[in-house]
């Protein structure tokens, strides 16, 4: 029986990180954008203007991600220190983003078909109040995306918070194309720019919901992180130390976990080996397995 603290043997398994500041911007940019999702349906029906009717009705679908992405935060704090997570909540971001992806994937399918029918059954606008509108949808998109202020680096580690984002800059897309739209149709009579610009914008949509889907979906299914892989095959094996096992995969988009065996004539405590990789950015949680080799019969090829 151990009879002294065995901390120094333990590892952490919750990833997660303060999330709290990301909730409140996601929250604030969901009352924004409901506000205008009604004044941009009620708008549309008046107004008789199908550009901005669709907008609002993307609007609405954007609404419902952005919720995904706020209570995607809030079940990950409530439940970090669940037992019954094996490394913490640090997925359920991923998986709120992946949700969110599909629901981009639908948006762009939606506009696509929209913009069809339009193709097909222009209908009278009435351009100028539309267009007051439409320029007010814009600048509340703007608005949210700085609030989500989602720079380059939070994009690349937090899936959910890039998902929200996306979704803003999906309907700050729509706003765009209303808009030219309906300039073109005030100055020029093209009503038919209404359907086009719906079809760039369910192109471009399409686009970020793939690449959302691909970055969210390697971390859920565990793909194996090549270039860490590489480095802790450089760091560990030798002459003398051969990796016969190695796992590395995401636990939170921006924490490792590694398992790794070794096979080795003379065999040292796992913590030596854990030290080679200390310099290894991103991992947080390595399990490491030595066996001894007798003789010569464990060379690596």
């Amino acid at each position: 029986m151990h009879t002294h603290g065995l901390e120094a043997w333990k590892q952490p398994h919750n990833f997660l990180q303060d999330t709290s500041r990301k909730e409140r911007r996601v929250l604030g940019v969901v009352g924004l954008t409901a506000c205008m999702m009604v004044a941009e349906i009620v708008s549309g029906t008046l107004f008789g203007s199908m550009a901005l009717l669709a907008d609002g009705w993307h609007m609405a679908t954007h609404v419902s991600a952005l919720l995904v992405s706020y209570f995607t935060y809030l079940f990950a704090r409530k439940k970090a220190d669940s037992p019954f997570f094996s490394f913490g909540t640090g997925k359920v971001g991923a998986l709120g983003g992946f949700a969110s992806a599909i629901g981009l994937g639908l948006v762009a399918l939606l506009m696509g078909f929209e913009s069809i029918e339009r193709l097909l059954n222009p209908v009278a606008v009435s351009f100028k109040e539309a267009l007051f509108v439409a320029g007010l949808g814009l600048g509340v998109n703007l608005v949210s995306a700085y609030v989500l202020d989602a720079n380059e680096t939070d994009k690349a580690s937090d899936p959910n918070l890039a998902s929200a984002y996306f979704h803003v800059l999906a309907d700050a897309l729509t706003s765009v194309t209303a808009i030219i739209a309906l300039l073109a149709g005030l100055f020029f009579g093209w009503v038919w720019m209404d359907a086009a610009m719906g079809l760039v914008g369910a192109f471009v949509i399409s686009r970020w919901s793939y690449g959302l889907l691909a970055q969210t979906g390697a971390i859920l299914l565990d793909f194996t992180q090549i270039d860490t892989a590489a480095r802790i095959r450089t760091a560990l094996e030798d002459g003398d130390i051969a990796i016969t096992d190695l796992h590395v995969w995401s636990v939170s988009p921006n924490h490792l976990a590694a398992i790794v065996a070794i096979v080795t004539h003379e065999p040292k405590p796992p913590e030596s080996y854990k030290e080679r990789l200390s310099h290894i950015p991103g991992l947080a949680h390595v399990s490491i397995e030595v066996n001894a080799c007798p003789g010569d019969t464990c060379k690596r090829a």
